[in-house]
């Protein structure tokens, strides 16, 4: 292998074992990475769609200085990367010839691969969404706390956790038709008592906050979900501060979460929490190249 050197696979267990060091090294900038590989090797490899995924890793003299990943029909995801390590990588992309209809990752980076594939491709980046990653200092409980109280969703949620995820898919402004995927995510989540309801007084459900699984020592709150109707009554806030009171409970050295940085309201409140600002991030939608007939999708994971 030269020096510098661009690898792809579809096999996930070649690709953590390469990279996996790499990834560990900075749990918060590389959580998505880190819980969505989780998610397939634990689930399997079709888990977000049906084509299978594709993992790829920079080495530069024997050591691993980045990663991507993607799960078709999703958007290329990538770890940070300097201007040329970016533009490294979409010379090897279309050399190989694969479809990227968009791309998620560090702000900047994300820029610079954006502008790197205009230039092979002549696509047109498209700003999708620009997001801020939260890592949780001292914990605040919100206030005033709403009447209620917290519990860990069951079996017997299945069928509401579910719909609330189809539910806060369409509201982040994706298309969500699929039925099994979000049955499958619910399963998922109940499997290790990773999503919280904040309950009314009288028992009915009013908010969801999840978990993803520990892994690297991190654990990211997602998603966040209240229906429209209740909103605005503190339920978010009490159900997201549950949910990092418990993952902190569950060993985690890093507890962090994203925010759409459009939603003045949300990225207040994890501050009053206590989430400190780590960095920000941006995606991208791919037009008007003729290689890639995906289309785009970002669904949280």
């Amino acid at each position: 292998m030269p020096p510098t050197a661009w690898h792809s696979t579809e096999d996930l267990d070649e690709f953590l074992t390469r990279a996996g060091d790499f990834l560990r090294s900075r749990p918060d900038l590389h959580t998505v990475v880190l819980t969505v590989t989780e998610g397939l090797r634990t689930r399997g490899l079709h888990a977000y769609g049906d084509e299978a995924p594709l993992f790829g890793l920079l080495e530069e003299d024997g050591s691993v200085r980045g990663a991507y990943f993607r799960t078709p029909p999703y958007r290329l995801y990538l770890t940070p990367l300097t201007p040329a390590r970016a533009d490294s990588l979409a010379a090897h992309l279309t050399a190989l010839g694969h479809a990227v209809p968009g791309v998620s990752a560090e702000a900047a980076t994300a820029e610079g691969f954006a502008e790197a594939w205009r230039r092979r491709t002549g696509a047109e980046a498209v700003p999708y969404q620009r997001q801020r990653l939260y890592r949780l200092d001292t914990l605040t409980e919100p206030e005033p706390v709403p009447q209620g109280w917290p519990r860990i969703a069951g079996e017997g949620d299945r069928e509401l956790l579910a719909r609330w995820f189809r539910e806060f898919v369409r509201d982040i402004g994706e298309s969500e038709n699929d039925s099994v995927r979000a049955e499958s995510w619910a399963d998922a989540r109940l499997a290790y008592g990773g999503v919280t309801l904040w309950e009314a007084p009288d028992g009915t459900p009013v908010s969801m906050a999840g978990l993803t699984p520990p892994v690297a020592g991190q654990i990211r709150v997602a998603p966040v979900y209240t229906p429209a109707g209740l909103r605005g009554r503190g339920y978010a806030g009490a159900a997201t501060a549950e949910v990092s009171r418990l993952a902190r409970e569950r060993g985690a050295d890093e507890v962090l979460l994203f925010t759409d940085l459009a939603n003045p309201t949300s990225n207040g409140l994890y501050q009053r929490i206590g989430y400190r600002p780590v960095a920000d991030f941006a995606v991208y939608d791919f037009q008007g190249q003729s290689s890639s007939s995906a289309q785009p999708r970002s669904a949280r994971r």
